[in-house]
């Protein structure tokens, strides 16, 4: 596979990482900023509704630019909005500034995406992105839990600055492994991006996405409560707990990505088969430590199965426009994330509990 994916996977670590870790500090930052989880919860929408808005409105405004430069600004951004979160003396510019950190979010996976299918086969599309995405479940596995443990030990602050640093290390990469290219894009094909986007077979695709991954971040917006009130683990075991996901993420993002080259339908389908499965039974998991282990697993697995034939599903809806369509189906995977934390809040205050 080119180098340039490595780079495109530095990048979706970071952003992973800072997009994940929230869950994680959820206690830390309430007790800080003397507000509710519930209310914390929301730096989870503002984050996702950044990535919501940001994904269409950037994905347009850079459509004539050529895509490592885009690339390589979406993570500027990324790199400044982090490290106001680090600096935000309260809860609202904390908010703010979450929002701010989300709006390169769904540009740089759209845009990535693109450019990682043009480097490989076409039998190898699916695969590409995977790998890309790679990086989005590694940070699951390191990125995450080491930044949860930091947050822990040194205050969630800290957190946020080192993921500042994980941004420079990824303009860093795209700078210097992703090839060179021209301006795409001209007006007329800034009208045929948006056209794609009044395709009902891309509407629908999009509509798949949000229902797939808002019933995950329904429950996983809330992991760390449950997993310490709930399955009775201490908080120190929440990082562990937290990589295990990422290993289930991991090893479905791959398996996704294979599955995906031979058959895309196919494999969507069992994998929201799945999540739907892991989710009806997640209450019960949640009963004994064991098993909620295994369901933290099972729940990785069976979202992260679907991330990159998702991917790949839109952006061939919008064959012949896809960079936009691309960044708006990462827009709806938060629009999931932002509908699912707040459903799952809405329960929590209406006292039905975290399972």
């Amino acid at each position: 596979m080119p180098l340039a994916l490595l780079a495109l996977a530095v990048g979706a670590f970071g952003i992973g990482t800072t997009e994940f870790v929230m869950m994680g500090l959820l206690p830390n930052v309430a007790d800080d900023l003397d507000i509710s989880i519930p209310v914390a919860g929301h730096l989870v929408s503002a984050y996702a509704l950044g990535v919501v808005i940001g994904a269409p409105l950037l994905a347009a405004v850079t459509a004539k630019l050529p895509r490592r430069r885009v690339l390589i600004g979406l993570m500027v951004l990324f790199v400044v909005g982090n490290a106001l979160s680090a600096a935000a003396p309260d809860y609202h510019l904390l908010m703010a500034a979450r929002f701010l950190s989300g709006l390169p979010h769904g540009a740089f996976f759209g845009v990535g995406a693109v450019v990682a299918t043009g480097l490989v086969a076409p039998e190898r599309k699916a695969r590409s992105v995977s790998l890309m995405f790679l990086g989005l479940t590694v940070a699951n596995i390191v990125g995450v839990p080491v930044a949860t443990a930091m947050g822990q030990q040194l205050g969630w602050r800290a957190t946020f600055l080192a993921v500042s640093a994980i941004g420079l290390a990824a303009i860093a990469a795209l700078a210097l492994l992703v090839p060179a290219d021209h301006a795409h894009g001209d007006a007329a094909g800034l009208r045929g991006e948006l056209r794609a986007l009044r395709s009902v077979p891309v509407w629908l695709a999009l509509g798949t996405t949000v229902a797939g991954f808002g019933a995950l971040f329904s429950a996983y917006s809330y992991i760390t409560p449950m997993l310490t009130d709930t399955a009775g683990y201490a908080e120190s075991s929440v990082t562990l707990l937290l990589a295990l996901f990422g290993v289930g993420a991991t090893a479905g993002n791959l398996l996704g990505g294979r599955l995906a080259d031979h058959s895309l339908r196919g494999t969507l389908f069992g994998g929201l088969i799945s999540l739907a499965v892991v989710l009806g039974f997640f209450p019960l998991l949640m009963t004994a430590a064991w098993s909620a282990a295994l369901g933290v697993v099972l729940l990785g697995m069976a979202a992260f199965t679907t991330g990159s034939p998702l991917q790949l599903m839109v952006m061939e809806k919008a064959a012949a426009a896809p960079s936009l369509a691309s960044s708006a189906n990462q827009g709806a995977f938060n629009l999931a994330n932002a509908g699912g934390a707040w459903i799952g809040g809405l329960a929590l205050a209406a006292g039905f509990g975290t399972t």
